[in-house]
């Protein structure tokens, strides 16, 4: 079975896919359960773009497809929250308004900035850029716990000026097991974000160590998705996916319905 559950259309401020073009590309590619996810990050400072989402509007886009399509594909309605610190009673709120099948938990920002603008690089090295990035991302879950996953764990390697390009687990091992011990604890997964291969890593994010990790600390909660925005991704690297979570020991990746797990035995 193949799934890809990070998706995002023009429901989301980064992209000017139409949501149906998502679903189209996902039976191009043999998929048999996608996830929309489109991003909603509250208080979000940068002017280029907006990351609002009219919710309500992309529920009633998504259930139609999912009406249009059934039996053909299974189509999820999700969103991907951009986490901070001070945004925990405001997302609380606004998760138990909507009937979603799936809540990703996301860092973006870093005190504020994205690391994806370079003017976030001027200002810290990049040892101290990531292990920063992940005292956030464990304030944020501290914050608020009310996802199903969390996503790319170690989405700032994709913008990190290093090289090679890649998240060193001896130089953040304390931080990121303090991370992962959290969610386990919360019954909380952690995602298989193929964007990693899209932006030329080499691998998923987080990297295999991360997800090898999870396991041994008994993580079993694990999605995959190819963080689209256009339709050339969607479903993109998902046999990569697999094979990476076979090799750190996985039997099953998740899905969610309802906001709960369905355990998919891996091909």
């Amino acid at each position: 079975m193949k799934a890809d559950f990070h998706l995002h259309s023009s429901y989301s401020g980064d992209s000017d896919t139409a949501p149906e073009l998502v679903v189209r590309a996902g039976l191009q590619e043999g998929l048999s359960a996608i996830c929309f996810t489109d991003h909603y990050d509250a208080d979000y400072p940068y002017d280029d773009v907006s990351f609002e989402l009219d919710t309500k509007a992309y529920e009633k886009q998504i259930l139609k497809l999912r009406s249009d399509y059934e039996g053909q594909i299974d189509i999820g309605f999700g969103v991907e929250l951009g986490l901070q610190p001070q945004l925990g009673e405001l997302y609380r709120d606004y998760v138990g308004r909507f009937d979603f099948d799936f809540v990703i938990g996301s860092t973006h920002l870093v005190d504020g900035e994205d690391p994806y603008y370079a003017s976030f690089w001027e200002e810290c090295t990049p040892k101290d850029g990531i292990r920063r990035f992940l005292e956030v991302t464990l304030e944020n879950m501290r914050a608020f716990d009310d996802f199903d996953v969390y996503g790319h764990l170690d989405y700032i390697v994709r913008y990190a000026p290093l090289e090679p390009r890649r998240f060193f687990y001896g130089d953040y091992g304390d931080l990121m097991d303090e991370i992962l011990r959290f969610l386990i604890s919360r019954g909380k997964g952690i995602e298989v974000n193929t964007g990693g291969y899209k932006a030329g890593l080499g691998c998923p994010n987080p990297c295999p160590e991360v997800l090898r990790r999870y396991r041994e600390l008994g993580g079993e909660i694990v999605t995959m998705g190819s963080d689209a925005h256009a339709v050339e991704y969607v479903g993109s690297f998902m046999g990569e996916a697999q094979e990476v979570l076979r090799g750190c020991g996985f039997r099953y990746f998740t899905l969610f319905r309802g906001r709960e797990p369905v355990f998919v035995r891996l091909g």
